[in-house]
């Protein structure tokens, strides 16, 4: 199921300061003319300025060996969730999305977990999905209660991933997947990322292109396991996808529901309107983000 969520009314002044901030994350952190060292200094400095949700203490961890951090709220009820940030498989970690996942945590009120998976190019497909997978197991485990696994962008694209390798291994499944502006099509063969290009004001076709071809090492653009809208998407659990309608990735989400409802997932994907890439992490400025967060949190109820 496909639905369109109005834009929100009134507060037109900071739409358009968290569009500029949206553009100028893109030019200073998302761009591969930037240093990688650099990008991912910027973008891990970026989950210092908005605050953790209120009632959540924050840990640093291990999980399989790789370096997290731990959201625990406040009489947290049972159940986990599993965050793989964004970051073009190059960039990003726990830190740059912290507040993010803090705010997850406390709209699903369960423990979460967020991974500090391998980065490209230092390590290639499919080190990434390894330890996603990798911890997705040893969670499951561990959980008492649903387990929801999540990510964004890129770690939209890893979560699928690494839940695919997770089924194939003929594992116990998470109860939910919650992917926001997933990329799931490293080849750029949707029509969005040609006619959304200046629409979308943080991310551009060249930055898919240079940091896809730094993940893929030589690897098939359509790879499924690289790109996952190209994989049996049979038996994986309930499905909520949220996309901007005008960023450059709104054909990953649309093509990757139309293949979930194929394959007889339940799926929903939501298309904010007006909305680019990634505007969920805007939650300190953005109503939408704001009300987004509200949707996924209805959402997760049926899962408890």
């Amino acid at each position: 199921m496909i639905e369109t969520i109005q834009k929100q009314p009134g507060l037109g002044l900071r739409r358009m300061f968290a569009r500029h901030l949206a553009r100028q994350a893109g030019a200073k952190v998302m761009s591969p003319e930037n240093p990688r060292q650099l990008s991912r200094a910027r973008i891990d400095a970026g989950g210092d300025r908005a605050p953790i949700a209120p009632g959540v203490t924050v840990s640093e961890i291990e999980v399989v060996n790789r370096p997290a951090l731990h959201f625990r709220p406040e009489k947290a009820r049972p159940g986990g969730l599993l965050f793989l940030h964004g970051g073009g498989y190059c960039i990003g970690s726990p830190q740059s999305h912290k507040p993010y996942v803090s705010q997850l945590a406390r709209a699903f009120n369960i423990e979460a977990w967020s991974l500090d998976y391998r980065l490209a190019p230092e390590h290639v497909c499919p080190a990434a999905i390894e330890d996603g997978s990798d911890a997705l197991a040893d969670l499951r485990a561990k959980i008492d209660g649903p387990l929801i696994v999540s990510g964004d962008s890129a770690g939209g694209g890893l979560t699928l991933a690494s839940v695919i390798r997770h089924r194939d291994a003929g594992r116990a499944m998470p109860d939910g997947l919650f992917l926001i502006s997933p990329w799931v099509d490293l080849s750029g063969s949707g029509e969005s990322v040609k006619t959304r290009a200046s629409a979308d004001p943080m991310l551009k076709p060249h930055y898919l292109e240079q940091g896809g071809a730094l993940y893929l090492d030589g690897r098939d653009a359509q790879d499924p396991e690289a790109s996952p809208l190209f994989a049996d998407l049979a038996d994986l659990p309930p499905t909520l996808i949220q996309v901007g309608e005008d960023e450059i990735l709104y054909d990953d989400s649309i093509r990757l529901t139309e293949k979930m409802q194929a394959a007889g997932v339940d799926v929903t994907c939501e298309v904010w309107q007006a909305m680019w890439h990634d505007f969920q992490l805007f939650g300190q400025i953005l109503p939408e983000a704001a009300v987004s967060l509200r949707h996924v949190r209805a959402w997760g109820e049926r899962l408890f």
